[in-house]
């Protein structure tokens, strides 16, 4: 596997490459400690408003259609996310076509119009995107779950905004968010593949001026562990019910950190996992159900989610309560921790298979942890997991405090599941 080669420049800008020696392609990434957590209530869906709008033109390339006939024409897949804390804008293309790929993300990134326009045009579609989440329950559920973690925060805000936000966004909405947050400390380049000759030199022609100022942070959130059940539903009409249950757990960089991945492995990785053997397997409860772990810079939550029949979602609810409680418990058996171990290597290594698994494993890490190991460290980490530490760990997450569940489906009675959960 390979590893991963940093560089800085001088205004701070990090340069990331990870070369793979066999590849004929390169992804060519921008990635930013900078995300839907970085919002004010004023401002919330702007990240992901300020992603869609950094496509729709620059000084040199006037319109979206401009931008993407560029890409078309070295054959390349473009694309960009917005995560809470993070947001990523990539090209995937053959090695020779580097430069242009680079030339075509910086300059979306630095020269963007935000013509009024436009923005009040792509309004519009945000807006039916927002439709098309809120109609796509396994989805929302999600959204439903942090906001009953992390309430009225901006980790518990939609990464999508309101729409009453979103029809409030003037150009100067934009601005002021860019101009705060995309600076060069907050701004890693991310090259995988064939990287090719003279990658530093091109990026410091392309990004050497960026003047750096001090961003500051956003507010570390608030996390209120409960010792009671907590519930939320969102009443919708629908024939079949999403759930999401689960425990506050541990933030990203958390001695723990591995303990908690084999611990979510064992109880909802893949088609042998607890969850999906008890319910799905034995009872019938659900077509899809899996459980894992979530962390952010400061907060995570180990929880499982399922798409359940509306007649037995009781049921469904009781039995993964009763997986949650159990590996809590009783400690696990030595095959399956080492069935979970091996399952969490391997889909590990899986992701690093391609140029784009591996540059975007490798950002994520230096973008929110300032630091990205090699592969094998992390390997070495999971190997080192025992049934003692999965057992005091889901102890100290499971045990301690009040489970949460949030529920989309035609019900509101949040007291009929808190009943549940005792």
């Amino acid at each position: 596997m390979s590893a991963f080669n940093l560089e800085r420049l001088d205004n701070g800008l990090r340069i990331l490459t990870a070369p793979m020696d066999s590849a004929q392609s390169v992804t060519c990434a921008i990635m930013l400690a900078a995300g839907s957590r970085y919002e004010t209530p004023e401002t919330n869906g702007i990240a992901h408003f300020a992603e869609h709008m950094f496509f729709k033109g620059t000084e040199r390339r006037p319109t979206a259609r401009d931008i993407s006939m560029e890409i078309d024409g070295i054959g390349g897949e473009f694309n960009a996310f917005t995560g809470k804390e993070y947001t990523g804008y990539y090209v995937k293309c053959a090695a020779e076509s580097r430069d242009i790929a680079l030339d075509v993300l910086v300059d979306m990134l630095r020269h963007s119009k935000f013509n009024p326009d436009e923005i009040e045009r792509e309004k519009g579609v945000i807006i039916e995107e927002m439709n098309m989440y809120y109609d796509t329950p396994r989805d929302f559920i999600g959204g439903v779950y942090e906001e009953l973690l992390y309430d009225d925060q901006p980790l518990g805000w939609e990464i999508i905004g309101r729409k009453e936000t979103i029809r409030n966004a003037k150009r100067e909405t934009f601005s002021g968010y860019v101009d705060r947050w995309y600076r060069p400390s907050r701004m890693v380049v991310g090259v995988g593949g064939k990287i090719g000759d003279d990658l530093h030199e091109r990026v410091q022609e392309l990004l050497g001026d960026t003047e750096e100022a001090e961003t500051g942070d956003p507010e570390q959130v608030k996390v209120v562990a409960n010792d009671h059940a907590h519930v939320k539903v969102h009443t919708k009409a629908s024939d079949q019910a999403h759930i999401c249950l689960g425990v506050h757990s541990y933030p990203l960089e958390h001695p723990d950190r591995y303990v908690l991945q084999v611990l979510s492995t064992v109880l909802g990785g893949g088609m042998s996992s607890r969850l999906f053997t008890e319910v799905r397997e034995r009872r019938g409860l659900a077509y899809y159900v899996y459980g894992l772990n979530h962390s952010y810079t400061d907060a995570g939550t180990l929880y499982a989610q399922a798409g359940v029949d509306i007649n037995r979602i009781d049921d469904a609810v009781s039995t993964v309560a009763a997986e949650m409680r159990k590996i809590a418990q009783e400690p696990v058996p030595a095959p399956e921790l080492e069935k979970a171990k091996s399952f969490s290597k391997g889909r590990f290594v899986l992701q690093l298979e391609t140029s784009q698994g591996l540059i975007m494993f490798g950002l994520r890490r230096e973008v929110l942890e300032s630091r990205t190991p090699d592969p094998e460290e992390i390997l070495a980490e999971l190997d080192k997991v025992t049934a003692e530490d999965v057992a005091r760990v889901a102890g100290d997450v499971i045990e301690k405090q009040g489970l949460n569940l949030a529920v989309i489906g035609p019900f509101d009675d949040p007291d009929r599941f808190e009943k549940l959960l005792v």
